[in-house]
């Protein structure tokens, strides 16, 4: 299989917007220069996803990379939506239609999107994993994964089934790496042990890493004062010896230039760095309320039936936890804004649980609602 000259990719799915309440909305212009300058800087893999941007990511893609640019210089990722699938039918549809959003012939890489227990089941009761081996055989897809979101037993489980998977790409960060509900270290000691390379994904883990307490940020700053917050999450998972890229879904030029420039030359971190994260990870823990990460699954996969914005939310909340905010706060107004929008209430919540099935982080969202509205719709702390 062959390997990306550097280890970051550049992540479809948090692009720049003209307007900030609508993903299809894809800043194109910005989009392109952001390629421009990625691509010229040595980068090459490009991560995307059928439902990212609701539905547009792909085609921003194709546009923006793959009709500016000879085919050999860059690598195209995407992703079967397993979890969205209702027939056997819609799976060679969507493969098709991928190839012409992305304007390709081939895939460089190509997995099924989302593996867990659920999914896995899902993939093959609808035919996805024979479907897409028979597309690996024809050339169509030139290596063949998944992501995944479940235990290491589950993990296991399925490489074990399917021998014939070439990578995988994980949820990976300092924060996560021994929290027992992600798993990232067990996860990754897994593809380790089936010799399987790994495709980072959420190393900033939605930006909650870009931005930690003030606390955490000064014991990181003590030890490298020129490495910003999202740098030292960066590095952390690329030091890993079986990572083979480190997705980061960078959005705008300002990331895009400080990413490309610390990891033109990447050197791993030393020890001693990698103990002070591990206990900046403490530190954060001990501030979230919620872990989510703003992957949307929630909202683009599962159709909220009464319309729940539900990590805008989580992210307010969150804010308003870690800052201490009482009565009034700015995260109080920018709530109200998306109620003045028509999106639905927290305390509208019916507890469906059809948010829940898709969440990656596994988050109980149902049970957080009822306390996400009483601290925004009635004011209340923590």
């Amino acid at each position: 299989m062959q390997m990306p000259a550097k280890k970051l990719g550049l992540g479809f799915m948090r692009l720049p917007l003209t307007d900030a309440n609508n993903q299809k909305a894809i800043d194109m212009p910005q989009v392109e220069q952001m390629v421009d300058k990625f691509l010229q800087r040595g980068f090459t893999y490009c991560d995307t996803a059928w439902m990212y941007h609701d539905f547009m990511s792909e085609e921003a893609v194709g546009k923006a990379v793959v009709d500016r640019y000879p085919r050999n210089t860059f690598t195209i990722a995407t992703k079967m939506p397993d979890m969205m699938l209702r027939s056997k039918e819609q799976v060679p549809g969507i493969f098709a239609k991928q190839k012409e959003k992305l304007h390709v012939d081939y895939f460089d890489y190509y997995l099924v999107h989302d593996m867990n227990s659920v999914n896995y089941e899902k993939a093959k009761k609808f035919g996805v994993l024979p479907f897409l081996r028979g597309k690996r055989e024809s050339g169509e897809i030139k290596c063949l994964g998944f992501s995944f979101h479940d235990s290491a037993d589950v993990l296991d489980k399925i490489l074990t089934e399917n021998p014939y998977f070439e990578f995988v790409q994980l949820q990976i960060n300092y924060l996560d790496w021994e929290s027992e509900g992600i798993q990232s270290h067990k996860c990754y000691d897994v593809a380790v042990k089936h010799g399987l390379p790994v495709v980072v994904m959420e190393p900033v883990k939605g930006g909650t890493l870009a931005n930690p307490p003030q606390q955490v940020q000064d014991l990181l700053k003590k030890a490298h004062p020129d490495w910003s917050p999202a740098e030292w999450a960066i590095r952390f998972a690329a030091t890993l010896d079986h990572v083979m890229v480190v997705l980061s879904g960078m959005s705008n030029m300002e990331q895009l230039e400080e990413n490309t420039g610390f990891m033109q030359n990447f050197e791993p971190l030393s020890p001693a760095d990698w103990d002070l994260l591990l206990k900046a990870a403490e530190m954060i823990r001990s501030g979230i309320a919620v872990p989510c990460t703003g992957c949307r699954y929630c909202v683009e996969a599962s159709k909220c039936p009464q319309n729940i914005l539900i990590p805008n939310y989580f992210a307010l909340f969150n804010t308003r936890k870690l800052m201490q905010r009482r009565d009034f706060s700015p995260e109080i107004e920018y709530y109200e804004n998306y109620l003045d929008q028509g999106y639905g209430k927290a305390s509208a919540c019916i507890a469906c649980h059809a948010c829940e099935r898709v969440c990656p982080q596994h988050i109980h969202i149902s049970e957080w609602m009822p306390k996400v509205a009483e601290n925004l719709e009635k004011g209340q702390t923590f």
